[in-house]
C-alpha cells in the first residue's frame, strides 16, 4: 500500500532511536527518547492552501526534524508513518 499525501502534506517515517549514549551506556527500551529526526517518504504537490501559494521544498529521502507533537500517526501493516504539513517541519538535517 502507497500513501500519497495531499496539497501541502508530507509522509514521514521516524528514524530508529540510539541503543546507546555517547558514553557507550546501553539504554533500554523505555529510557529512548522519541526520535525527532524523520525520512520523508512521499510529498504532496503543493498548491494553494489557506489562498496562499506552496511550493513544497522537502523531497523523497530528505531527512528532517519536526515538532514533537505535530502530525498524526497513521499505521499501515507494521509501518508507523507520521503526516504532517509541510510547514510542521523545523529543519533538513544535511
Amino acid at each position: 500500500m502507497k500513501l500519497t499525501p495531499l496539497a501541502d502534506r508530507v509522509v514521514l517515517k521516524a528514524m530508529e532511536a540510539e541503543e546507546t549514549t555517547k558514553g557507550g551506556i546501553i539504554l533500554t527500551s523505555s529510557a529512548k527518547e522519541k526520535p525527532s529526526v524523520a525520512e520523508v517518504v512521499s510529498v504532496g504537490p503543493g498548491g494553494t492552501v489557506d489562498g496562499k501559494e506552496v511550493v513544497m521544498s522537502v523531497k523523497p529521502g530528505d531527512k528532517v526534524i519536526t515538532d514533537k507533537y505535530s502530525g498524526s500517526t497513521v499505521k499501515i501493516g507494521d509501518d508507523e508513518f507520521t503526516i504532517v504539513r509541510q510547514g510542521d517541519i523545523l529543519a533538513i538535517v544535511e
